[in-house]
């Protein structure tokens, strides 16, 4: 019952995180959309302010040092502890997966010429999905999975993922269906890490290490 109830958020959340992505970049989109499902155009390029690329670049180290201090500090019999080594897991999963998927399909980006059908270019071209998205939704799932049912607050979070994929649009780095799989590629392997009672990532490593420095000290 417990799984259902877990699968059924997931579900909502996928919908929700799409449907904000597209409420945002509806704009952008009803200019002559093209791509594979009719919405990728390149947006003006906007980096200043919040979009400014050292904020974006400052969320990505943010997200891995949180995980990896909270970790490491917290350790797995911790409960927030558990739920970051559940990050690590989805963040170092997915960015693999991301990248693999980037050489495989060659996408050109929206500065690479603003045409969101240059498909198989080579490692030249690496649009699709957002390797950063793909990294934020990973890191926030395992949290918001273990905490949404006691802390609602915790689906504040999804605003990490979304505020990076209007950023990386305004960078013109990444068409709209970039962003959309990116996301949910990250949520989809951040759930899955949440299915495990043991993450790999302390399976792998010495036991010291996932027992947690605070207990040392």
């Amino acid at each position: 019952m417990r799984f259902v109830t877990a699968v059924k958020g997931q579900v909502r959340c996928h919908k929700a995180r799409i449907a904000i992505y597209l409420a945002i970049l509806m704009p952008g989109i009803s200019c002559a959309g093209s791509g594979p499902l009719g919405i990728d155009s390149e947006l003006t390029l906007d980096q200043s302010g919040i979009w400014a690329r050292k904020y974006q670049t400052s969320l990505e180290n943010g997200a891995i040092a949180a995980e990896l201090i909270g970790a490491l500090w917290l350790g797995n019999d911790d409960r927030l502890g558990h739920a970051f080594w559940q990050s690590i897991d989805a963040t170092t999963i997915s960015a693999v997966s991301a990248q693999a998927l980037k050489y495989a399909f060659g996408r050109a980006r929206p500065s690479q010429g603003d045409n969101p059908n240059q498909w198989f270019k080579g490692r030249c071209c690496q649009s699709f999905p957002s390797g950063e998205v793909t990294l934020q939704a990973s890191f926030v799932t395992p949290l918001i999975v273990n905490y949404a049912r006691s802390n609602p607050w915790i689906w504040s979070l999804e605003l990490l993922p979304v505020y990076d994929a209007v950023a990386r649009l305004k960078s013109q780095a990444h068409w709209q269906t970039d962003v959309i799989v990116g996301g949910l590629l990250g949520t989809g392997i951040g759930y899955w890490a949440t299915t495990r009672a043991v993450p790999i990532s302390v399976q792998v490593l010495p036991g010291g290490l996932a027992v947690g420095f605070q207990k040392r000290f």
